[in-house]
């Protein structure tokens, strides 16, 4: 595909051309502060130097990215989604669209055609406001994704840069977006995460979390969402720590340090900031019309604060920052990437464009957005909406200039580090999933988040106590149930004191004027115009956050959260502080 490979001597000759820039963020310190790389091999000579050690992945990625070929850079850089939940065995329905997406039938075929750095295990549900772009899903449950990743990365293992792990990410933010959802400890919402206000809560929780995706053989997580919720926006909402810049990078910068300490890769998400603005950029390109200065100010301290905490990965969003660079998806903005985030930032590890199937990045042919994003400053192009185009599209541009080899060997050098990094440390066993410890962290910052926005704070319901809900919600109100009777009350189909519960996606018309309490399960924006007495958020449905909620109404628990955003009409909290 594209010909006779280019020696790799041309790459060692890119790699020495970029000693001062090779930088990768992830080398034990802040990803602001570059690690020295190791010195580039020569291009010739009677010997080769002698490998630099484990415990320098900087160095290590530079030697190996001397010997890569072309076809083997530009695979470095991609990473797809596939159909199918196995490596090498598949439906025919996902064999069709493995053909469709990349001219193979198994993700392992994909990895070994075009030679990828990472594939992104995908997947959807009913609340989840990214399902716009996800065409398939590879998730079932824990023994199946670990199947899928070892397969994964015995593929990947044979090409000329498996020594360096394969990348398997997937969007494990927990809330709304959350991938594997059966058989793991499922935390609490990251707007639940604000409520509670706690950072070591949330440090313990994400590093329970992370080992056990560290187990299943994910060893990248597309989280935390750092995006401050300065607007009413559905898309990001209750995947947002809040309102509050200073309080939400408190919590991104704990979230970060809680996976990495377990070796999965943190992404700070949607650069320049999803945020700011009330639109969906899985439907059209979002405009941020804020000034550079309030977003310095206003958007960005949570992924200063991700990067500070040595995040190795930041994800480009397809959000035009018109004070900046206007009319040009942040994805495709050479001024955003590489002048304000590398450079007035000072990030130096891997960027990561937004899934490259959204409406917003298909402007362009996958091939030359590809090229364009990867311009721009992105290092990893993911879910390209056609693998082949965009892998000729980047070999045609190395070759013909279009794309500058260095930029190029730059973004692949970052990958490798990153790989070799996350190699360093030992990956939990399965047996980890879902353990009492790990449910105790999830429990923990759960019910530290539950806020009382009206009524007495602490206060039991008299029961029994009838759970209804908006249409959809039978699962969640079967745990509330539980909990409830778990803790001493009685709980009847009818007839009781109605607790109403709404979620995601639910408004004014979901409401109950006859509910003694209406509990908010994401944003709690719409308990502005509830009625009842009692108004609490667990901002979140999991079964952690309805044990909690079950503490409260039974008066076993005190409500400690405060609303990380801001409900008109309502307090944060009626609870008093202590």
């Amino acid at each position: 595909m594209g010909g006779v490979s280019n020696r790799p001597w041309r790459a060692r000759v890119a790699v020495a051309a970029l000693t001062a820039l090779l930088v990768s963020g992830c080398s034990g310190g802040s990803p602001r502060s570059a690690p020295t790389p190791s010195p580039a091999a020569p291009s010739g000579g009677p010997s080769a130097p002698a490998a630099p050690p484990a415990s320098d992945p900087a160095g290590r990625a530079a030697a190996l990215v001397a010997t890569l070929s072309d076809e083997d850079l530009v695979g470095q850089v991609l990473m797809p989604y596939a159909y199918g939940d196995s490596a090498t065995k598949v439906s025919a329905g996902s064999a069709a669209g493995n053909q469709a997406l990349a001219g193979v039938d198994t993700p392992a075929e994909m990895i070994a055609k075009y030679r990828l750095g990472g594939l992104i295990l995908v997947g959807f549900s009913a609340d989840d406001p990214t399902k716009g772009n996800q065409e398939t899903t590879n998730v079932d449950n824990p023994r199946q994704v670990h199947e899928l990743t070892t397969g994964l990365r015995t593929a990947a293992g044979r090409l000329a840069a498996g020594s360096a792990p394969l990348l398997i990410g997937t969007d494990q933010e927990y809330g709304v977006v959350t991938r594997v959802t059966d058989g793991v400890t499922v935390l609490p919402s990251a707007l639940a995460a604000g409520a509670a206000g706690d950072p070591k809560l949330t440090e313990a929780a994400w590093r329970a979390a992370g080992t056990e995706l560290a187990a299943m053989g994910i060893n990248i997580d597309f989280a935390p969402v750092a995006d401050v919720l300065a607007t009413r926006s559905t898309v990001i909402g209750s995947r947002s720590y809040g309102a509050d810049p200073k309080r939400a990078a408190a919590q991104v910068g704990s979230a970060v340090r809680g996976l990495q300490a377990v070796g999965v890769a943190a992404t700070l998400k949607h650069f320049p900031g999803h945020g700011h603005s009330a639109d969906d950029s899985h439907q059209d390109l979002p405009v941020l019309t804020q000034s550079a200065a309030a977003l310095q100010s206003g958007a960005w301290p949570p992924f200063t604060a991700g990067m500070d905490a040595g995040a190795m990965a930041v994800m480009s969003g397809h959000l035009d920052a018109r004070a900046i660079d206007p009319g040009t998806p942040a994805t495709f903005s050479h001024k955003l990437l590489t002048d304000v985030l590398r450079g007035q930032l000072g990030f130096k590890g891997v960027v990561i464009t937004d899934g490259m199937n959204m409406p917003p990045a298909k402007r362009w042919a996958p091939g030359e957005a590809a090229v364009r994003a990867l311009n721009a400053g992105n290092d990893l192009i993911l879910m390209t909406p056609n693998v082949g185009q965009a892998y000729d599209g980047l070999l045609a541009a190395l070759r013909g200039g279009s794309l500058p080899r260095t930029r190029l060997v730059e973004a692949v050098t970052r990958v490798l580090t990153m790989k070799f990094q996350l190699a360093e440390l030992p990956t939990a066993q399965m047996s980890t999933l879902n353990t009492p410890a790990h449910r105790a962290a999830a429990d923990a910052l759960a019910a530290a988040a539950v806020t009382v926005l009206r009524g007495a704070c602490g206060k039991a319901v008299r029961g029994p106590i009838t759970v209804t809900s908006s249409d959809g919600r039978d699962g969640t109100r079967a745990t509330l149930t539980a909990a409830l009777t778990a803790a001493g009350v009685s709980v009847k189909p009818s007839g009781g004191t109605i607790v109403h519960l709404v979620g995601y996606g639910d408004g004014a018309k979901d409401l109950r004027a006859d509910a003694a309490v209406t509990v908010a399960m994401d944003t709690p924006y719409v308990l502005a115009e509830a009625t009842s007495p009692t108004l609490l958020a667990t901002y979140s449905s999991s079964r952690a956050s309805m044990t909690a909620l079950a503490a409260v109404l039974a008066g076993k628990a005190r409500p400690g959260g405060r609303s990380p955003v801001v409900v008109p009409g309502l307090p944060a909290t009626t609870c008093a502080s202590t």
